[in-house]
């Protein structure tokens, strides 16, 4: 662990302007703040964020994240409070420290919303400020090193299941190779503990009997390239055991045909001379086809830039070879880390377009487990590059469609997407993209998304702004049936009402709006009585008290008192012929006679019932589709409303244009009463065709 006086001077070396005397307060604060609290390895818990702090020293971050480390878990594991630390230390910190507190885990939530939360919250505070992020990075990775004293194996592997599915692609999107690559393989040794301690083996007896190779291979490439005139540093190393798993899984390949194992870096002075280097190595050793890739000319969104070739070494080796500046190699390694200078105010804005896709991914996302699928799609995905007419340059993940490029360049073009041209020829929107296409997006006005775009689209901002756009729709056509129910029950109130009643009756209903209220009516959310009630208090005191379903009908068959319940599988309404099911200890379930419950035989007394004197309350269940025009819905919840229906609830079941399916229940007073409803939707000309289920 850093002494105190060492992390000063680590600090001091790249930063003399650095106040000593803050970072030695942080210092004294974090160790007295956790005291003798102990992590699972048994060392005291200060020593972590001490340690976090050693790795923020490493990228030669300001003053202020390296403060920011060391107090990170005060909030959280501490007595201390953010106004503490505001006191302490001032607001610039504090909201850093409120930033990376805010991403601790909650651990009462299901494991999917559980990560989720913490991502929604992680993204949210990363895009005010990107040193949250470097923080929580060098804080995960530090967890990691020392996840092996975590004694139970569930947790060890929930962590690691989140470290490769978060905190890894996140540290390769802004391009912190290193911090990726370790997280990787330690979640990888926790995750799939025989096929790492495999590999590791396999590696081993590679290196014992190729003893040297890596070194020979290096010394001829240098010797290549220095012949030629070219100053460069070159070294090797095998790959990891999980990039090696990565390739084994992805081609579904054995160990012993995995061929480029080894990969070797090149550093050069110059741009030109990556160029000059790829050329030479071409000529003096043969390339694998389809292997070479630009990230020079066309760097990743991360800001990562270098060649990369694969060469046959020895006729039969594949090595892998990447050829980048000394000044590319730093970057690459640690990116936005690497050239971070807040004091002169430049603050790196490489992130920033795939950071402001994540935000949209929040805002559109509609519950936890959605945005944790969308994101995911977002941040690990392999990439291929598409340019628009005018030559812009947009990545995406293989396997990206016209659609998701329309999204890409922004989510306004997205939803207006009616076609697309790809190298000047129509294609539909299902085209997979590749790399190099020229993408022109044909919009139209009116257009909207579709909801079977998501059958083929693979980024999570496409996905989420289709899924966005689709449940507002849906909320709109729902409203829309509301307003017209909502006009039929306030004709039966003793007095008129206005647009201001409506909103009025929203704030009473505990609503956001009128919208709110008339979607609620339409969804069968509220009943007839609760409406008037909110819109003219006390107009509904002289109207009989509604009963529950089973108690506003009388059943015929049935000892007086009995408890019975219309069953929800075939919503008998009166006029069908019933039968009731009896259970001992429950209530009787009341059947109608052709229900398929019945024909599947049930364990239970068959009762002889029928219907009584009193009924109405009953629900119906209809099967509706219509034509999807403008106005179809107001006509299909005018046959409601003319017929005197309330409806219990409207659920789209189905888009298939030019028709759209709606599931209705309708509180209906008899078969009869069913009967017509039915017959008015199957005579009107917005109904396709009308079922009662």
């Amino acid at each position: 662990m850093l002494r105190q006086y060492e992390l000063v001077e680590r600090v001091k070396d790249y930063d003399p302007d650095a106040d000593a005397a803050l970072l030695n307060r942080a210092y004294v604060y974090t160790v007295q703040k956790h005291g003798s609290q102990k992590r699972a390895s048994g060392d005291p818990y200060f020593s972590h964020p001490v340690e976090v702090a050693g790795l923020m020293t490493d990228l030669k971050l300001d003053q202020e994240t390296i403060i920011t480390a060391l107090l990170h878990d005060t909030v959280e594991d501490t007595l201390a409070t953010i106004e503490d630390i505001e006191a302490q230390f001032g607001p610039e910190i504090a909201r850093l420290v409120d930033g990376v507190t805010k991403l601790s885990k909650i651990e009462q939530m299901a494991e999917n919303e559980r990560a989720a939360e913490n991502l929604r919250k992680f993204l949210l505070a990363m895009s005010e400020d990107i040193r949250v992020l470097l923080v929580k990075l060098a804080d995960r990775l530090h967890n990691m090193r020392t996840l092996h004293h975590i004694k139970s194996p569930e947790k060890r592997r929930r962590i690691a299941r989140e470290t490769m599915d978060i905190y890894a692609p996140l540290a390769e999107r802004v391009g912190m190779y290193e911090y990726m690559r370790e997280m990787q393989l330690l979640a990888f040794q926790q995750l799939e503990p025989e096929a790492y301690h495999t590999i590791t083996r396999r590696l081993e007896q590679l290196r014992q009997s190729d003893v040297g190779q890596v070194d020979k291979i290096a010394l001829d490439i240098k010797q290549a390239l220095a012949s030629a005139g070219l100053e460069v540093e070159v070294w090797g190393r095998e790959k990891h055991p999980y990039s090696i798993w990565q390739k084994m899984s992805e081609r579904h390949l054995p160990f012993e045909q995995v061929t480029d194992i080894m990969a070797f870096r090149v550093l050069t002075n110059e741009v030109e001379d990556c160029y000059r280097a790829l050329g030479i190595l071409h000529t003096v050793f043969q390339f694998v086809p389809g292997r070479f890739k630009d990230y020079i000319s066309t760097p990743k969104n991360n800001g990562y830039r270098s060649l990369h070739t694969t060469l046959f070494y020895d006729q039969s080796m594949r090595v892998e070879v990447q050829i980048r500046t000394r000044e590319m190699h730093r970057t690459n390694e640690f990116g936005l880390a690497a050239h971070w200078a807040y004091k002169q105010g430049n603050r790196p804005d490489g992130a920033v377009g795939w950071l402001r896709d994540l935000i949209e991914i929040v805002d559109a996302s509609h519950d936890a487990e959605e945005l944790l699928e969308h994101t995911k799609m977002a941040i690990y995905q392999d990439r291929i590059f598409a340019f628009t007419p005018k030559g812009a340059l947009f990545q995406l993940p293989k396997g990206a469609t016209a659609v998701d490029f329309a999204f890409a360049v922004h989510t306004d073009l997205g939803a207006q997407t009616v076609g697309a041209k790809i190298n000047g020829r129509h294609m539909p929107l299902r085209t997979v993209l590749g790399n190099g296409d020229v993408v022109e997006i044909i919009k139209g006005k009116n257009a909207a998304p579709q909801l079977s775009w998501l059958g083929f689209v693979v980024t999570g901002k496409a996905r989420a702004s289709i899924r966005r756009a689709v449940r507002l729709k849906e909320r709109s056509e729902v409203a829309e049936i509301g307003a017209k129910l909502f006009d039929e029950i306030a004709d039966r109130l003793p007095t008129k009402v206005g647009k201001k009643a409506a909103r009025h009756a929203a704030e009473r209903l505990g609503l956001e709006d009128a919208e709110d209220l008339m979607y609620a009516v339409g969804a069968g959310k509220l009943t007839d009585r609760e409406v008037m009630e909110a819109l003219v208090p006390g107009s509904t005191s002289d109207m009989p008290i509604e009963t529950q379903q089973g108690q506003a009908i009388s059943i015929k068959g049935l000892t007086p008192g009995v408890a019975f319940d219309l069953a929800d599988c075939c919503h008998p309404v009166p006029g069908d012929r019933i039968v009731g099911l009896r259970r001992r200890g429950e209530t009787v379930q009341v059947h109608a006679i052709d229900c398929l419950e019945l024909a599947n035989g049930v364990d239970a007394d068959w009762v002889d019932l029928s219907w009584g004197e009193r009924s109405g309350g009953a629900v119906g269940r209809l099967n509706v589709v219509l034509y999807n025009r403008p106005g179809t819905l107001a006509e299909m919840a005018g046959v409601f409303a003319r017929a005197n229906a309330n409806v219990m609830n409207i659920e789209l079941t189905q888009r298939d244009d030019p028709f759209h399916t709606y599931a209705v229940e309708l509180e209906v007073q008899d078969l009869a009463h069913l009967t017509r409803i039915l017959s008015a939707l199957r005579a009107s000309d917005a109904v396709a065709q009308a079922d009662r289920v």
